[in-house]
C-alpha cells in the first residue's frame, strides 16, 4: 500500500490590476482599491513634492492633500488617461499653491533650503557625487528643478511633463536643456 502525498496545485499567477480597474472599484465603493493607488504612487508623488517645496514636512502634507483631492475628484477622471499624470498634475498644483501662500505670508523670508531627504535618500548622501548632484539640482530655479525631477527622477516623457506643468512641449524641452546646462556648469567646478 503506497503512501499518498498531498499535491498542491501550482500557484496561479495573478495579473496586476491596472489603474483604471482600481479607479472603477473605488468609484463602486471599494475604498481599499484607492489605497492600492496610493501605495503605487505615494513615493513618486512625495518625491515631486519634496523637490518642488524643499521641505520634507510640507511635502508630506502636500502629498496627502494631493491624494485627498484626487479621491474627491475621482468621478471626473477621464477613462483612458494615465492616473500617474493626473496625480502628478494635482500634486504640482498643490505645491504651487503652497509656494504662493508662503510668498504671501512672508515675502521677506529667505527661501527654505531644508533638506527634503527622507529614508533611503540619506544613504545617497554618503556618496559625494550624489550629494553634489543633489545640491546642484536644489540650486536650480524652480521651473528647471521641476522639469529635471519629472524627466530624470520620475522617468516622465516630454508630453507628460507638458501636461503636468501645463506648458507647451517646446517650453518643456527648453527648460530641460537649460537645466542640464546649468547642472553641467555647476558640477564641472
Amino acid at each position: 500500500m503506497g503512501l499518498a502525498l498531498a499535491v498542491e496545485p501550482p500557484p496561479v499567477a495573478v495579473a496586476p490590476v491596472d489603474d483604471q480597474a482600481l479607479i472603477t472599484a473605488t468609484l463602486a465603493g471599494h475604498g481599499e482599491a484607492f489605497g492600492e493607488l496610493v501605495e503605487r504612487y505615494q513615493r513618486a508623488v512625495y518625491h515631486l513634492a519634496a523637490r518642488t517645496l524643499r521641505d520634507a514636512a510640507d511635502a508630506e502634507d502636500a502629498t496627502q492633500e494631493a491624494f485627498f483631492k484626487a479621491y474627491r475628484a475621482l468621478h471626473g477622471f477621464r477613462p483612458g488617461a494615465k492616473f500617474s499624470t493626473w496625480i502628478f498634475t494635482i500634486c504640482y498644483r498643490v505645491c504651487c499653491d503652497r509656494i504662493a501662500k508662503r510668498k504671501r505670508i512672508s515675502p521677506d523670508e529667505p527661501p527654505d533650503w531644508a533638506d527634503p531627504a527622507a529614508g533611503p535618500e540619506l544613504l545617497a548622501e554618503r556618496n559625494d557625487e550624489a550629494a553634489r548632484l543633489r545640491a546642484a539640482i536644489e540650486a536650480l530655479p524652480e521651473k528647471y528643478r521641476t522639469v529635471i525631477t519629472l524627466y530624470h527622477l520620475q522617468g516622465k516623457q516630454y508630453e507628460e511633463i507638458a501636461t503636468v506643468l501645463n506648458l507647451p512641449l517646446g517650453t518643456v524641452k527648453t527648460h530641460l536643456f537649460r537645466a542640464k546646462e546649468q547642472l553641467r556648469k555647476a558640477l564641472s567646478t
